[in-house]
């Protein structure tokens, strides 16, 4: 059985390298390096992980590094080098210690006959359904570099595209943390304080005062029911997510917000419009490609719509139709769907469609951080302040009674 072996050398420029190789002995690493052209300086067996076989602990395949994967195999496949090669300098060369076990299973299947879908299958986690069916479109039609290269790139805009949703609603979260922190602070600690003070004035404090100064009693003596209140509001808003008929719900209600709304809306479109084109371009049937993207859309309503459209394509209807009656997707997208079914060149007119809705994702972002963010400082701004001036009323009447 093979060892797993640590590699130092030099290489042909005297530039230092290392790595990780399988062989039987030191000396086989040694034959397989200087044939690679690499000087060997040291040579050892590769120490067992303890911690290997801990799964939690274990680092997460993330999209960068099956982009970069991705890239990578498609230069070298492009450059003509046999797919166990390529995937033995893969894996070799990868530092995520997860991902580099992944990839030598893939291989060891390949070795043992599988096609390289058919081992990518095995890891749903890290290689989805689209990425799987496109492989296995370029590996039936001899064009897998090709693939790769499309995957990639679709991958890249898909990153920036979930990069760009998460950067929206970032700015919110932290702000409504800050709030909540700065708020607690001042109810737990500050206000007693106050309250303390208050008691020696022997006269009728303010209104907003006595609010606060109750407030600030009740949060202080409930606090343990008010934090147990808010971790069972997140878990039941999970549960209701996690169930079909609540997470229907719940995404028609996100499709109907303002601002937040028309975001999704138009992600929904970029998604849909990029991955039928990228599919569509390698190979992949309609209803195949349709069937994927409806899992993938990550809100039901969409899915709900695209799976009308599939069932329309199957009774021999347009795909625009379906799309329009949706209410989902804008009638621009749909006439512009349904010029490109007219033509024949729908893969072509689903990518420029994308190219357009991801210019228009960013000026989404744009428009809904603009609109938060003054939203969410005369929130913070009502209610830190509301709390300080409500305790230095009592002072300010004092002073005036004085004057």
């Amino acid at each position: 059985m093979p060892t797993l072996y640590e590699w130092k050398g030099k290489n042909p420029r005297g530039r230092k390298v290392k790595g990780e190789m399988e062989a039987q002995t030191p000396e086989q690493v040694r034959q397989n390096l200087q044939r690679r052209k690499i000087t060997p300086t040291k040579v050892k067996k590769k120490p067992k992980d303890l911690l290997g076989n801990i799964k939690f602990l274990q680092p997460k395949v993330k999209d960068k590094d099956v982009i970069i994967f991705s890239r990578q195999f498609s230069t070298m496949i492009d450059a003509g080098l046999p797919l166990l090669q390529c995937l033995d300098i893969l894996q070799a060369q990868q530092e995520n210690p997860t991902f580099k076990k992944t990839l030598k299973k893939i291989k060891e299947s390949v070795e043992s006959g599988e096609t390289f879908a058919d081992s990518l299958k095995k890891f749903p986690n890290i290689f989805n359904e689209l990425f799987i069916n496109m492989i296995a479109a370029g590996e039936a039609g001899g064009i897998l570099d090709i693939i790769l290269q499309r995957l990639s790139a679709y991958m890249e805009k898909m990153a920036k595209l979930k990069s760009q949703v998460k950067g929206a609603m970032t700015y919110p979260a932290i702000t409504l943390f800050v709030a909540l922190v700065v708020v607690s602070v001042i109810l737990v600690f500050v206000i007693p304080v106050f309250a303390e003070m208050f008691a020696d004035f022997g006269s009728a404090l303010p209104g907003p005062t006595l609010f606060v100064v109750a407030l600030s009693d009740f949060a202080i003596g409930n606090i343990g029911w008010i934090i147990g209140g808010m971790i069972a509001s997140v878990f039941i808003i999970k549960k209701i997510y996690a169930s079909k008929k609540g997470r229907i719900l719940m995404d028609d209600m996100f499709l109907r917000l303002p601002v937040v709304g028309i975001l999704i809306r138009k992600v929904a479109v970029a998604k849909f419009t990029r991955t039928t084109s990228t599919m569509l371009s390698s190979g992949v049937s309609i209803l195949e490609v349709l069937d994927i993207v409806a899992k993938t859309a990550g809100n039901k309503i969409v899915e709900f719509a695209i799976h009308d459209v599939k069932s329309g394509i199957a009774e021999g209807r347009s795909m625009a139709d379906p799309l329009l009656e949706s209410g989902v997707f804008p009638s621009m997208v749909c006439s512009m769907i349904a010029v490109g079914e007219s033509t024949g060149a729908l893969d072509t007119m689903m990518e420029k469609i994308a190219d357009f809705y991801d210019d228009e994702v960013d000026q989404a972002v744009k428009n809904l951080t603009d609109a938060i963010e003054p939203v969410m400082l005369v929130f913070l701004g009502v209610i830190v302040g509301g709390l300080v001036v409500s305790m230095y009323l009592p002072i300010f009447s004092m002073a005036g009674a004085i004057s």
